[in-house]
């Protein structure tokens, strides 16, 4: 039982090792769009990188859970017994919890950057349709006032 206990306390540190890398991910992201020039092949980067740890987050909780199905009946039963381990399994997943939600504020923040920032090259590629159209009717205006059609010319024959 105690070495189940202590496989359940390491699966949740690895979680919380996972969850610290993705809020590092999260601040590359943030930094990305927060820069002068955005790089979208480090955006791109950070975005794989996040994807492969979450799904190895994934398979942590599914661990975990499969391992506590089997475990919470003792648990409960020799609750006295565990009291310590289950302490510090509780600080653990409140660690997690609290992880969770500041992951939940930066990813909040991240997307209001994306949104704001293809916002902005959409509104960059409107003007420069905008900009584009404007020179080509100048364009067709300059050429056409050229073109003088013949006023003394005879139409009937």
């Amino acid at each position: 039982m105690e070495n189940q206990l202590t496989i359940l306390a390491e699966s949740l540190e690895q979680k919380i090792a996972v969850l610290a890398e993705i809020q590092e991910y999260n601040k590359r992201q943030e930094q990305v769009f927060l820069a002068e020039t955005v790089d979208m092949s480090g955006f791109d980067e950070a975005v794989e990188e996040k994807g492969r740890l979450i799904e190895q987050l994934s398979r942590l909780d599914d661990g975990f859970e499969i391992l506590y199905a089997k475990l919470s009946e003792q648990l409960r039963n020799n609750r006295s017994k565990y009291a310590a381990e289950i302490r510090g399994l509780q600080q653990q997943i409140a660690t997690i919890t609290e992880m969770s939600v500041t992951i939940q504020a930066q990813e909040s923040r991240n997307k209001q950057l994306i949104e704001q920032y293809f916002a902005k090259e959409r509104d960059g590629i409107r003007q420069n349709r905008k900009n584009s159209k404007a020179v080509y009717d100048y364009y067709k205006k300059v050429n056409n006032a050229s073109y003088a059609p013949p006023q003394l010319y005879d139409t009937k024959k």
